[in-house]
């Protein structure tokens, strides 16, 4: 079993930036692709950025495509989702998750991903 802890999340403007952390403990980190989704209040969970288990692939939503950078530091056991132009629409709970595999894909379906942290808040002002 995998915990996830989210950071990073908070009231922003829009056009502003915001980095937010994973930090990942109790499985070998490096082995699993990682993704971030979000859910706004009355929606469905989100997929919003995937990252392969070594970093070398990554797939965003095309509602935050070069705006919003996934990482990952395996030796941290951390994954990032830098986002940066920030607009009210983007304002939801993020959680990240990893993949219920341990090949060297990219995942986007929340299927996909067997275990998600709590999640963090992120809020965009107009």
């Amino acid at each position: 079993q995998v915990q996830l802890v989210e950071s990073g999340g908070g009231l922003v403007q829009a056009g502003g930036s915001l980095r937010l952390s994973c930090a990942a403990s109790g499985r070998t980190f490096s082995s699993y692709a990682m993704g971030w989704f979000r859910q706004a209040p009355g929606k469905e969970r989100d997929f919003v950025a995937a990252i392969t288990r070594g970093g070398g692939s990554v797939y965003y939503a095309d509602s935050v495509k070069g705006r919003f950078t996934i990482s990952r530091d395996n030796a941290k056991n951390t994954v990032y989702l830098q986002m940066n132009s920030l607009k009210p629409e983007d304002t939801a709970v993020y959680y990240c998750a990893t993949s219920r595999y341990s090949g060297s894909y990219v995942y986007t379906s929340p299927a996909d991903f067997g275990s998600w942290g709590q999640g963090t808040q992120v809020t965009v002002s107009s």
